[in-house]
């Protein structure tokens, strides 16, 4: 293994190649609508919002970590959240993934943020092993729910007005 580096620009459609892959591996191989453009502009446009690292050796990218901030009320501090953790199934047991969790830990210590934190699927029982190895733990009593799609659309739209009575 070569080096865990912050994503640059040029790197873009490999990572976007490897979000495909990820949603092969998890089963929603139709789901990505991302393109590398939208990818680009958030990882390098005017006020990136998302970051990346890279897990690169001579080979080329072997695996990525695509990051955000959050915010955690009671600690009254950042953590991040780990969107997608990746690593190609020919560069596996060879440490990018665990160097990249461990590079994505160093920055939250370095910036004082709380936590790090992400979601996985129960099905993943290889990537829970790991993670589990890592000392992280599940957050169990915890269910993330979302809003999307057509329902998240139909929660937006305002409220129809109509027949309810005003405030007085």
């Amino acid at each position: 293994m070569s080096a865990i580096r912050a994503a640059e620009a040029a790197d873009v459609p490999s990572i976007l190649s490897m979000i495909h892959d990820l949603a092969i591996y998890e089963k929603e191989p139709d789901a990505v609508k991302t393109t590398q453009e939208m990818l680009h502009a958030a990882l390098f446009g005017d006020n990136p919002r998302v970051y990346a690292l890279v897990a690169e050796d001579d080979g080329g990218l072997q695996g990525f970590a695509l990051w955000f901030l959050n915010f955690s009320t009671w600690e009254g501090v950042h953590g991040i959240y780990l969107e997608d953790l990746y690593v190609r199934p020919s560069a596996r047991g060879a440490g990018y993934g665990k160097a990249l969790l461990r590079t994505l830990a160093g920055t939250a210590v370095e910036h004082g943020y709380a936590r790090v934190e992400w979601s996985v699927l129960d099905w993943n029982e290889p990537s829970i092993r790991f993670y589990r190895k890592l000392g992280a733990v599940p957050m169990d009593g915890w269910s993330t729910f979302r809003l999307t799609g057509n329902a998240l659309a139909g929660f937006a739209a305002p409220a129809p007005t109509a027949g309810v009575a005003a405030h007085q």
